[in-house]
């Protein structure tokens, strides 16, 4: 038998150059993939690779890869002849922007993307490191859950990356974009993160797939109707946003990734354009109809206010009755938040009150001021509901906003009613600065409720009911509430002129900007959830 010693001694010398060709050699035939068939399958699926995807998410030749020679080391089934270098996952770094971002990307074409042990390890290390730099990290999802031959090491994976994306909850900014299937445990990981994307068609998630639903329950659906990008986008909230195609999903990323700080411990990026800070926005006098039950666009008055009318909106499809957006304010990133009087009236109901509840807690996380548009008249009535929890689904927003510490401030477009008033930033829940415009209706209820409640006795004595209730109603509005009666109790900072708004805003904003509020020392509150 050949001893170790005598192949040593017949090895050739060792050469750097021969050796660094080789390398050469090997980072090439990585750089094309796996097999020219299994690309063309993915491209074939409108599915690009995660080499197109990261060159589109990076500013060019910016990306660095590490770790792109490891190799699984399960046996059994097969696994000991198929050892892929990579082992379907590409990690590393970049520029977005000119700033650092970490990623990482599931290769379909290696086991599906199945995640093995060695393959969870890598997107440990990226996520340790992303934590460590202070940077944002984006998954670009696209695999087929856990790999089965690996048993329980594959389950353990999916523990890890769990544990290591609520440590990095509220400390880095983590998006998610999914890709292609993403099931199972699978599903919990992108749950955790600040934001998901999905792509139409191409994209599903759900934890239980079509086969096990119909073994189960006995209900047929396709992979697209239980868990595709609609369906999350407008009835389940699980993603915020939908696209068509991947290279228009990952310059929406790019575009949000310019509106976050890179941690819990910086500001958001600044960017001063041509919008006057003192522009007048006279436009909002027209938008906005002074009779209450007139609906109108919010979206409208948002885009009179920021800079230069963009926004870009989270969760647009879902709970449609709450705005919440991303914008600027002379350069500064703000949160809006805003009730939507073209959908539900505006009200507040379990879904709408989530998904603020939720927007509000990630702009406070990362510093980013909160700007609340309020035009709401209560919550949503109903049995549906009622039953549904909206009580502990409100109570999220109120907490939300009460743990809150960056600068917020609270303007009433036009009415606001009873508890949803509160809960909406009122200045009675903590809001820095409270304004209203002078068409501003701030009270329990609507006066003809509340006329009826508070004068029924009246009104059913009267020989002439409808007039006395007309009367009554005019008079309770007269006296509770005119536009001056919050503001003469100092619940209300001031009432401005619409033309004003955008130039209060800044101003207002440019005061709070270096506000510091302390929370009580505690391990960590108890929300309602």
């Amino acid at each position: 038998m050949t001893t170790f010693d005598e192949l040593l001694a017949h090895a050739p010398a060792p050469d750097l150059r021969r050796s660094t060709d080789e390398l050469n050699r090997l980072k090439e035939e990585l750089s094309r993939g796996p097999d020219p068939e299994a690309t063309r399958r993915q491209h074939a699926k409108g599915k690009l690779t995660p080499a197109e995807r990261l060159g589109l998410l990076f500013d060019e030749d910016t990306f660095t890869e590490i770790e792109p020679l490891r190799r699984h080391r399960a046996t059994g089934f097969g696994l000991e002849n198929r050892t892929p270098h990579g082992d379907g996952v590409v990690i590393g770094w970049g520029l977005v922007h000119g700033r650092t971002v970490f990623a990482y990307a599931h290769d379909f074409r290696v086991f599906g993307g199945a995640l093995g042990e060695a393959h969870a390890e890598k997107i440990h290390k990226v996520l340790d490191l992303a934590e460590a730099a202070g940077a944002p990290v984006v998954a670009l999802s696209d695999g087929a859950g856990a790999r089965i031959q690996e048993g329980v090491m594959a389950l353990a994976g999916y523990g890890g990356i769990f544990r290591r994306n609520t440590r990095a909850s509220g400390v880095i900014p983590q998006i998610s974009v999914i890709l292609g299937p993403c099931a199972g445990g699978a599903a919990y990981s992108p749950a955790l993160t600040d934001f998901v994307f999905m792509v139409r068609g191409t994209s599903q998630m759900f934890i239980t797939g079509p086969d096990v639903v119909q073994a189960v329950t006995g209900e047929q659906i396709s992979h697209d109707g239980l868990g595709g990008a609609d369906v999350h986008a407008t009835v389940s909230g699980v993603a915020g946003f939908a696209h068509d195609d991947e290279a228009e999903c990952l310059e929406d990323v790019r575009h949000l990734l310019s509106l976050l700080p890179q941690n819990n411990r910086e500001l958001p990026p600044a960017a001063r354009g041509d919008d006057p800070a003192d522009r007048r926005t006279d436009a909002l006098r027209s938008l906005v109809p002074a009779d209450p039950q007139q609906a109108y666009d919010m979206r409208g008055v948002i885009e009179e206010i920021v800079d230069d009318g963009e926004y870009f909106e989270v969760h647009e499809g879902w709970a449609r009755n709450v705005v919440c957006a991303l914008a600027r304010l002379d350069g500064e990133v703000v949160g809006v938040v805003a009730n939507q009087p073209s959908a539900l009236a505006g009200v507040l109901d379990i879904h709408g009150s989530e998904k603020a509840a939720r927007f509000v807690q990630t702009c406070d996380a990362f510093n980013i001021p909160l700007v609340t548009l309020i035009d709401v008249p209560g919550f949503l009535p109903g049995v549906d509901q009622e039953h549904g929890g909206i009580i502990r689904h409100g109570a999220k927003l109120l907490y939300a906003y009460c743990n809150a510490t960056v600068p917020r401030i609270s303007l009433v477009v036009r009415k606001a009613y009873g508890g949803a008033y509160i809960v909406m930033d009122s200045r009675s829940i903590g809001a820095d600065l409270s304004f209203a415009w002078p068409t501003n209706e701030i009270a329990v209820m609507g006066a003809e409720g509340a006329a009826n409640v508070v004068f029924r006795r009246e009104i059913a004595a009267s020989e002439d009911p409808e007039a006395t209730r007309a009367r009554l109603i005019k008079e309770y509005k007269a006296e509770l509430m005119h536009p001056y009666y919050a503001a003469e109790r100092g619940l209300v900072d001031d009432v401005i002129d619409p033309g004003e708004t955008r130039a209060v805003l800044i101003r207002s904003l440019a005061m709070l900007r270096a506000k510091h509020s302390a929370l009580p020392e505690r391990k960590h509150g108890n929300p309602p959830v």
